[in-house]
Formats: C-alpha cells, structure tokens, sequence
C-alpha cells in the first residue's frame, strides 16, 4: 500500500516538488456508472448514490486555492514529516513546533499535500472538502513569526469548517448551489478561534442544509460537494450526516480537527461512523451567529477530533458570550485553557446503563470495561416519549432562522432572501441541483405554524426529553448516560443536554462504532474527564486502513 500511495503522490502530487514551474495534474471527470449501478443494490438505501461527483463545482478550483501555497513543498518534505504530523494530537503538534522539528507553515503545507494527493485520485476521494482557505499558509507562516503571541493550544492550528459556518474570504454555501457566491463575515466562533491564533485551511463537505434538504437521501451528499465518502469502508459504510465532510476529513487526516453543527445528530452521528470524538455541547455554551441554521432552538456548533484533549481544546477557543446569540448570555464565558482534571479511575462514577441496548456486543462490552475501571453500572429501563412534533418545530424554526441568516450575513448577487426563494430556484432544475427532490424544505415552506403554537410545542417536547434523562439520573443518582452514536441524540436535542462520542470498536464489517456519554447541561467537563478516561485505557481508534 505504501508503495501504491507513494506512485499516487508521484504522479498526481507533482506541484509538491522542487520545481515551482510544475502543477498538480488537473482533475478530470470519471465515469462513474458502474459505481452508480452498484451502490443501487446496498442494502442500505440511504447509500443508493445518484451520483458521487459533484455537478455545479469542479476541484480544479480547490487546486488553483492550494497550488500556490504548496510550490516550495517538497515530496520529501511530506514524507519526513509525516511521521510528526499524522495521527497526532494537538499538544505533540505543538511540542514539535517547539522542538524546531516543524513549523506552522509545513504543518499547514503537509496537510495541503495529502488533501490534494488522496482528493485528486479518483479511487482514493472522499469528496469531504469544499473550499481552501487562498491564504492558509501565509497565515501560518506569520504564526511562526510571531510565537510570542500564542496563548492557547489552537494557535498556528490548521482546523478545517463544515461549509454552513461563515468564514471571511470563502463562500459558505451550507452545500447548497444557490448559496455558491455567498460571501459573509465571520462567524462568532470564527471570530474567537482567529483572535486564538487557529489558521482555518478551508471548509467541509456536508448534508446539504445540514440534512434538512431531502427525506431518505444520502448522508453526506451536497449539490456543492458531490457525495461525501466514508474512508473506512468507501461507497460501502455510510459517512452519518450532516457533518459529514468533518468527519471523512479528519478521520482521513486533513487537518488537524474540525468543526462540525447539530441540530440533532449531526456531529454524534459521523464522528461515530468516523472512530472520532464528536462533542455536542448544550445549547448556549458556544454562539450560533453567522451559522446557515435549522433551529435556533437547538442548533450547534461542535468540535470533530481524533483524541479528547483536541475536543477540549477546541471547545475552549470557541466559547464567549455573543451578543447576536442571546442564549449564549451569561452561560458561555471565554475562559483561559485549562487542561482539565485527569481521573485516575472510574471508582465513585455512575454510569446508566440503557436495557434497549443491552444485545449491542461493542456496548455490552464497553460496559465491562468501565465496570473494570471501578464505574458503577445501574440498568434502566428508557422512558417512552412522544417527539411527534418534533418535525413540525424543525419546519417552523426554520422558516424563521433562515430568513434571519439571508438577512442578516449573506452577501452576494442574487442570492435568496428566504425559503421561497430556495425552493423555487431549486425547481428550475431539479436535476443539477436537488436529483434527491426537496421534500423537507418543502415541509418549511408549508408551515404555517403560530409562534403561539410553535412555543408550546417546544415546551412540551423539552418535557418529554428531560424526562427521558431525568428519570433515570433521579432515580438512580447517575452521573452519566450510556449510548451509543447518534441513538438517543433526539433526546439530547430537545432536553438541549450535552454528548459526547468515542470510538468504542468497530463492527464485525470493519464500520466504526461509538460510545456515547450523555450528561446534564453544562457538564462538558464532566464528559471530557469521563472520555479521556475511557480512551486512555481503551486506545480504540484506529486510523483508516487505506489513508496511513
């Protein structure tokens, strides 16, 4: 495989050499029948692609974005480092910038390099890239410039962005083709992990408007991106959706995390079918502003990452109070980094246990190992819940938030102004740019729900989900919730509490499976002492077999 690789990068990665007059061999289009004509007999009829490559982008253009900055990369350069770049945390990264082993610039140049050398092979793509940042690598080299101002782990980072998070200089289309020239300022969270010193290389592929397009389609398909690709099993494991390209990125090694948005599910479901560490915060810890939404009541933002200490990190450098999100007033402070507390056991800690689950044999095992760490294990038995209505807020929420978004941030000749405007571009050619149809937004823009109605439908299903939690943490005095991936994400969605996933092993197929911790809001801390933990003994993660 490493010889393979190696003639991949020989041949396609030619702009990486000592010779600046020399380009990266241009992407040209495949046939892609036999791939279309075999995905339509998966079982899963969410991986039955239509098509894989993208109809309205064209990756030439990510080329022309990372040509530049890649000519004074060498081969060599990427093969020596490689060693010190892949797979590594944040703190080893920054330890070999301080050792003089590497820089920011080679850092960001190296991740440049494998995105092109796996992205431009039409065997190897996971379509999990939209956008490079154009100066990505002068940002970083002015990082190693100025050392003297870093104060937080993220400085001179290079963090990729799921494309529905506003970044200056980069169009932020939430996957969608009429949003292709919609260029806004940054996002409140951009904002902060800028002022940290964070270098942002470029944008994710996604569902298309975060997995609010289509009812049935594929997870990780964008009319922008093409079909994202699962690097673990391609075309045969489903990416999980919407952060899809967050997931398939950095389980693929792109860059050194990313950043990925739920509403519910989105970032548990493909940091689990990636063996990632997907951190869905409660609602409030971090800002919203300058993100395309669904729900303003429970959408958002996250960290992706293959280790905990990264989610930590990342987290960090994004929280702050913003006055554009006023749920986020007098609940999310910008606090200095901290590493937090390590545990040395799970001895006193009580974790739930949920009986539905029981015959899972990964989550079954999982448990024993806790049990072996000193946690104390208590079954119970799910509370029923009745999330009916749970779509039509989604609608109604929706309906609102968006116009809000069209309003307020995007900027660009004839672009939407709210959902009417999108569905009826979208059927002017349904072909190229909804081949799934839109049955969700059509759901949007039906609604006609009352913000009298609308309330109290939110009220009830927070309700219900609180009690789906609360029941079980009362009764039993628990400490945490056991799931796994993105099964009891609904809950946390409409409780608004916390999760976070790890690997917890993978299928007997190969297919990458988590564990996935759930805690009261606000006790993030709580789920990070408990992950770190976890993974510290465990050491699940495995890096994708045809991506080392």
């Amino acid at each position: 495989m490493k010889k393979t690789l190696l003639f991949l990068f020989l041949i396609s990665l030619v702009g990486c050499n000592q010779n600046p007059k020399t380009n990266i061999a241009p992407w040209v289009a495949y046939d892609e029948s036999q791939e279309l004509e075999a995905a339509q007999k998966n079982k899963s009829s969410k991986m039955r692609y239509r098509l894989i490559q993208s109809k309205v982008s064209n990756k030439n253009d990510l080329w022309k974005s990372i040509e530049p900055q890649i000519q004074s990369f060498t081969q060599q350069d990427y093969l020596s480092l490689k060693p010190l770049i892949l797979e590594q945390n944040i703190p080893t990264l920054q330890a070999h910038i301080k050792e003089g082993l590497l820089t920011y610039e080679k850092l960001t140049q190296w991740y440049l390099c494998r995105i092109v050398l796996f992205e431009n092979d039409s065997i190897q793509a996971l379509n999990s890239v939209i956008s490079i940042h154009p100066d990505a690598v002068k940002i970083a080299r002015e990082k190693d410039l100025n050392k003297s101002a870093e104060n937080h782990p993220i400085y001179g980072i290079p963090i990729l962005l799921k494309d529905n998070i506003n970044v200056a200089d980069l169009p932020t289309t939430a996957g969608a083709e009429m949003l292709k020239t919609n260029l806004a300022d940054n996002a409140f969270i951009v904002e902060r992990l800028q002022e940290k010193g964070a270098v942002i290389l470029g944008k994710t592929n996604l569902s298309e408007w975060a997995n609010y397009l289509c009812k049935g389609c594929p997870n990780g398909y964008s009319a922008v991106g093409g079909q994202t690709l699962n690097p673990y099993g391609k075309r045969v494991f489903d990416t999980g959706g919407s952060s899809a390209g967050s997931g398939s990125a950095i389980a693929a090694n792109y860059a050194a995390a990313a950043l990925g948005t739920e509403t519910s599910g989105s970032i548990l479901s493909p940091s689990s079918t990636h063996s990632l560490v997907g951190l869905k915060p409660t609602v409030g810890l971090l800002s919203r502003s300058g993100i395309v939404p669904i729900s303003s009541t429970y959408d958002t933002p996250g960290p992706m990452t293959k280790n905990v200490v990264d989610a930590h990190i990342l987290l960090n450098a994004m929280k702050g109070e913003d006055e554009n999100d006023p749920v986020t007033l007098e609940r999310s402070i910008a606090l200095e980094y901290k590493p937090f507390s390590k545990l040395n056991s799970f001895e006193g800690v009580r974790f739930g246990v949920n009986k539905k689950f029981a015959n899972d044999s990964l989550y079954a095992l999982a448990i024993k190992r806790i049990e072996n760490l000193g946690g104390v294990l208590v079954e119970f038995e799910p509370e029923k819940v009745n999330f009916k209505n749970f779509g039509k807020i989604l609608d109604a929420d929706m309906k609102i938030d968006l116009k809000n978004y069209l309003t307020q941030y995007a900027v660009g000749a004839g672009l939407p102004k709210s959902i009417d405007d999108v569905v009826r571009h979208n059927s002017q050619d349904s072909l190229l740019r909804i081949p799934y149809a839109q049955e969700r937004l059509d759901g949007v823009f039906a609604s006609n729900l009352s913000l009298d109605s609308l309330e109290i439908l939110k009220n009830q299903i927070k309700l219900e989900g609180i009690a789906f939690f609360e029941t079980p943490i009362k009764q039993h005095n628990l400490d945490v919730i056991l799931s796994i991936n993105n099964w009891n994400a609904g809950h946390a969605a409409v409780a608004q509490y916390p999760c976070l996933t790890i690997s917890m092993g993978y299928n007997k197929n190969g297919s990458p499976k988590g564990l996935t911790f759930i805690a009261r809001p606000f006790e993030e801390e709580k789920l990070l002492k408990v992950a770190s933990l976890y993974e510290l003994k465990t050491q699940l993660r495995k890096a994708p077999s045809e991506y080392q």
